[in-house]
């Protein structure tokens, strides 16, 4: 028997599951948005599929209050630059 001490497993803490869980999700979505890119869906159509898929995931989840306060927030965070890849302005 080992006289070393067991070294302390880290374990994640909730918060960096999340953010594990958010990334691999997006992953997915991305080679899909990709693969379907790939057989000629337009982009037009992506976006408005996924916008209203996600609201009413969103509605079903959350409730439409909730859900129309995030939204109306929505906006300001688009403006402020939360979804714009780096060096692409339009």
């Amino acid at each position: 028997m080992s006289t070393l001490p067991t070294p302390a497993i880290a374990l994640p803490e909730i918060a960096d599951m999340a953010a594990d869980d958010r990334h691999a999700a997006l992953t997915y979505l991305n080679d899909a948005w990709v693969e379907a890119v790939r057989e000629g869906l337009d982009e037009d159509c992506l976006v408005q599929a996924a916008l209203f898929t996600a609201l009413r995931s969103l509605v079903a989840t959350y409730g439409e209050t909730a859900s129309a306060e995030f939204v109306t927030r929505l906006a300001e965070r688009v403006e402020a630059g939360e979804y714009t890849i780096a060096g692409l302005t339009h």
